[in-house]
């Protein structure tokens, strides 16, 4: 079984891979790049964007929204999700795995994309909104140094 992804949703690399393309690169595309449709850029369809799709949006494919493959979405593939694909899974390819092509991973090949904001704000924004297991569940795997109150100081 493959992950389904719809067209109209935009991703950005969230692994922990420093090299280009990589969650945690600066460079352009990168999960840290704050250039436009970067993960960390508020540009339209960045990943700090609160515009639609963007990593910041509540509207439908956002990364803070509720509904089927939003980020704050419970359902198969979404970012709570604890389902094969989804966000808050162990298997491969789910968010919290640190196996080639997850999230926690450290590898530059087959890059984890997600529509969630950067792993850092994403935490951030569970607390903020009362999800507070699931926040504990991503920093028991995320390292210390990306927890909101060390990334953000």
């Amino acid at each position: 079984m493959s992950r389904i992804i719809p067209e109209q949703m935009k991703r950005w690399p969230r692994n922990l891979s420093s090299s280009q393309g990589g969650g945690l690169s600066t460079s352009q595309y990168g999960g840290m790049s704050t250039s436009q449709y970067g993960g960390m850029s508020t540009a339209q369809y960045g990943g700090m964007s609160t515009s639609q799709y963007g990593g910041m949006s509540t509207s439908q494919y956002g990364g803070l929204s509720t509904a089927q493959y939003g980020g704050l979405s419970t359902a198969q593939y979404g970012g709570l999700s604890t389902a094969q694909y989804g966000g808050l899974s162990t298997a491969q390819y789910g968010g919290l795995s640190t196996s080639e092509g997850g999230g926690m991973s450290t590898s530059s090949n087959n890059v984890y994309m997600s529509n969630i904001p950067p792993w850092p704000v994403f935490v951030r924004e569970l607390e903020r909104r009362g999800y507070n297991n699931q926040a504990n569940l991503i920093r028991r795997h995320l390292p210390e140094f990306l927890w909101p109150e060390n990334f953000f100081k």
